[in-house]
């Protein structure tokens, strides 16, 4: 498609010495209307190109045209959203005066960027990962350095681009393409103050332990989001819901439904009318704008998720759609009925277009077999009962938990993250921003106070 720099170790130390340069420089910080007006301009130009950038990021990381121009639009929510949080970044007053030894001061706090923050970013959403990870730190007043997947670095060239078009300094985000090892040193580099990081929890567990002392973190991995379907939820409602949830992107995203749990009263309807409808799904070229699944994104996922879905047959699981390769880069969308509890696909993220439906009795014993893994990010609940939502709502392992709703489902400006193997600390722009921020204190006496 493109080609794009590839840095190397000299090349990364250069840019964190320039970021950590501009971080100590306070005279030359951005004022908050400074950075306000540059992202301003950036939306003007996210919205005028924004069919453009949907387009490039459908052909490098194959997520279908239409979902990636939802894409492009939360691109530019994301920055709206940062530029109204840049005047929620406040402190405030503490009480003195209350006891002699307070007496005759008064104090306040107030918020500092936390320093160079490095954002390293995964190919699954590569241009809204990005503007999360970016422009959450520019709106806090941090310098940034961004290294994207390598499998999709063009989308965080055309956001940053747009960036510094808008008149974004290049000194506050630059882009640094590397390997993992010229990324390790970057981590470990003592003037790296914060860590965003989105990808898998092997490597996102691994940085965190070469992170200098002091520095902060936030790692974003993924789950196996559970979904206990109960027998008076409206199907009608509920199927299509499920079937986005867990095909989109060819499931290759973090929150995606994977693991249904249906009661045995309308366990093996749900399961064959979810199978019909993922039976008429389009897959194919993600830039067809009349395609609804594409490719994984890499051939050895599809060669992966094959060999996942055959364990699952073998020991017993009943296969109600899909179960091929299409391609070598595609893999039909699979519903798999009832697959043992110690399979890959009941164990493990799938991160691919298939969704499991184990038939339940009792929702309690339901629950225990969901929450038995060691991820803890979104999972959902489908009834018309507010007393069985909200008791399990309470017993499901989540950070959130969706009613009526499948587990994909975010808006920007709500808490996103992961406990457990999923991940450590919150996304979310406002959360974000605050944690890219320490509270300052200033405490005047005065001897007319």
């Amino acid at each position: 498609i493109k080609e794009v720099p590839f840095n190397n170790e000299e090349q990364a130390d250069a840019a964190l010495a320039l970021a950590y340069k501009t971080y100590l420089d306070r005279d030359r910080w951005m004022t908050p209307y400074r950075r306000i007006s540059i992202l301003e301009k950036a939306i003007i130009l996210l919205e005028e190109r924004k069919e453009q950038l949907a387009k490039e990021a459908a052909e490098e990381g194959g997520k279908p045209f239409v979902d990636s121009l939802v894409e492009a639009n939360r691109a530019v929510s994301c920055v709206k959203v940062a530029i109204e949080q840049i005047s929620h970044l406040n402190g405030k007053q503490i009480p003195m005066n209350i006891t002699e030894s307070s007496a005759h001061r008064m104090a306040y706090t107030y918020r500092e960027p936390v320093g160079v923050v490095l954002a390293i970013s995964a190919f699954n959403h590569p241009l809204n990962l990005i503007a999360h990870q970016v422009v959450t730190a520019v709106a806090s007043g941090c310098p940034v350095i961004v290294k994207p997947a390598t499998s999709t670095p063009i989308s965080c060239f055309n956001f940053v681009n747009i960036l510094y078009e808008a008149g974004l300094p290049l000194e506050w985000c630059q882009i640094i393409a590397c390997d993992n090892a010229v990324a390790e040193r970057m981590v470990s580099d003592t003037r790296i103050s914060y860590l965003s990081f989105i990808g898998s929890s092997k490597v996102g567990w691994y940085l965190r332990t070469k992170l200098a002392s002091g520095a902060k973190c936030v790692l974003e991995h993924g789950g196996a989001a559970p979904v206990i379907v109960e027998a008076d939820a409206d199907m009608s409602d509920a199927l299509p819901l499920l079937v986005k949830g867990g095909f989109y992107h060819a499931g290759q995203v973090c929150v995606s439904v994977q693991r249904v749990y249906v009661h045995e009263k309308i366990c093996k309807v749900l399961a064959k009318q979810m199978a019909d409808l993922a039976s008429a799904l389009i897959v194919g070229d993600p830039v067809d704008p009349k395609t609804e699944v594409g490719p994984l994104i890499a051939t050895k996922e599809v060669d992966r998720v094959d060999n996942w879905v055959k364990q699952a047959i073998t020991n017993g699981a009943k296969l109600l759609c899909g179960g091929n390769k299409i391609s070598n880069t595609c893999y039909e969308p699979t519903v798999l009925l009832d697959p043992p509890d110690d399979v890959q696909v009941s164990q493990l993220e799938i991160f691919g277009p298939v969704v499991c439906i184990y038939s339940y009795k009792s929702r309690e014993k339901a629950i225990e077999r969901a929450n038995k893994l060691p991820f803890s990010f979104q999972a959902s609940v489908f009834t018309k009962n507010i007393d069985i939502a909200l008791d399990t709502v309470r017993r499901l392992n989540a950070v959130a938990v969706m009613v009526n709703d499948h587990t994909a489902f975010r808006v920007d400006w709500m808490p996103f993250g992961g406990r457990k193997q999923s991940g450590l600390g919150l996304g979310g722009i406002p959360y974000t921003m605050e944690d890219m921020t320490y509270e300052k204190m200033m405490v005047i006496r005065s001897s007319v106070l």
